[in-house]
């Protein structure tokens, strides 16, 4: 049985110094190297969360500008690769940027959006829980250590404003951008009604 719930999209985070401490290449191969399966499967190849989703390290705490790449080319190496299956994918229709996602196994109930100043879509979870709740906000400090994230820039024809995200099972993904209204459709339906007027 399929259960399908929609998540809140929250635009009011006003957390300050958030994902100030950068993910470093060199800090996420320590992180992967002590074998830990669920970091494996939180990070590793093929993970919405990956640093290296992309072909090359990003961290994936810092905005990419995911919607001016189609998924087919900048997925092909990792879909190329036999041993992994890629997770993620997205697409745009006339209508909506959607992004498709498997969730890590673990934190399913702490995933949340964000969307940041109407320009970032940030899609964030706990995947381990914290020592000391609420003494200090781990998005802070060394986030890997706790929690995931994937930030996002939003086109700019994106209306952050009516993002919807959809969660399937607790597993599975979805988010649905809307495409703004073209507007020079309607100011050149104006701009003849004016000339036949005169």
């Amino acid at each position: 049985m399929t259960s399908c719930r929609q998540l809140e999209v929250r635009s009011e985070d006003q957390t300050p110094q958030k994902w100030c401490v950068p993910l470093t290449e060199d800090v996420f191969g320590k992180l992967m190297s002590k074998g830990s399966p669920t970091v494996q499967t939180v990070f590793g190849d093929g993970s919405l969360f990956s640093p290296w989703l992309f072909g090359k390290f990003f961290d994936p705490s810092d905005a990419f500008p995911l919607w001016d790449f189609e998924s087919d080319v900048l997925l092909s190496k990792l879909r190329s690769s036999s041993s992994t299956q890629s997770s993620v994918d997205w697409l745009q229709t006339d209508s909506d940027y959607v992004l498709k996602a498997d969730l890590p196994g673990v934190g399913k109930g702490s995933v949340q959006v964000f969307v940041e100043h109407g320009k970032v879509v940030v899609i964030t979870g706990l995947w381990k829980q914290l020592k000391e709740p609420k003494t200090k906000d781990w998005r802070t400090g060394h986030w890997w250590e706790h929690g995931y994230v994937r930030r996002l820039e939003l086109p700019e024809n994106a209306d952050w404003r009516k993002i919807e995200a959809y969660l399937s099972n607790d597993v599975f993904l979805e988010v649905k951008i809307p495409k703004k209204p073209l507007e020079c459709d309607n100011a050149q339906g104006r701009a003849g009604e004016i000339e036949e007027t005169e």
